[in-house]
């Protein structure tokens, strides 16, 4: 009887569906407004223009950022897997505690943005600027990838993609 149970509980916990997108937070952030916690899982924010947004927390994972304007935004503790930021301006923005596995940066400006305690593994930094960024470490930066125009601040370097 236990067995049939735990099969119960199991079957449930796979057939209930997975954390999707709300899409009226989604319509929020694009619009320029804050919205920390939110549910922005693979969200198209290509294009957005909107600088100093809370996104502290939220879900962004599998979101396109591609060529999206958030300057001084609070991403701090934000789940950035998997996301697509190519050629996005994220100056003075806050990654601190974020997670950014295997995201793509290729192109990106992140000057003076903090990173302190985020997570870069997989993370692709091509072509990106990376000068006046605080909180990286080389530890940090040698689970991500980068190639000769990626720039980084201090003496730190990035292992090539």
């Amino acid at each position: 009887m236990k067995s049939l149970a735990l099969l119960a509980v199991v079957v449930l916990a796979v057939a209930l569906p997975a954390q999707a997108q709300d899409a009226s937070q989604i319509a929020r952030v694009r619009a320029g407004a804050s919205c920390p916690g939110c549910n922005l899982f693979q969200a198209d924010l290509s294009g957005v223009d909107a600088r100093g947004l809370n996104l502290s927390g939220a879900r962004i994972r599998q979101a396109d950022l591609s060529l999206a304007t958030m300057n001084r935004t609070r991403f701090t503790n934000a789940d950035l897997r998997d996301v697509e930021a190519y050629g996005g301006v994220f100056s003075s923005s806050n990654f601190s505690g974020a997670n950014l596995t295997n995201s793509s940066w290729v192109g990106a400006y992140l000057e003076g943005s903090s990173f302190s305690g985020a997570t870069l593994s997989g993370a692709n930094f091509s072509g990106a600027q990376l000068d006046r960024a605080t909180g990286l470490t080389q530890r940090q930066l040698n689970m991500a990838c980068g190639d000769a125009s990626t720039t980084l601040p201090g003496r730190l370097t990035i292992p090539s993609c």
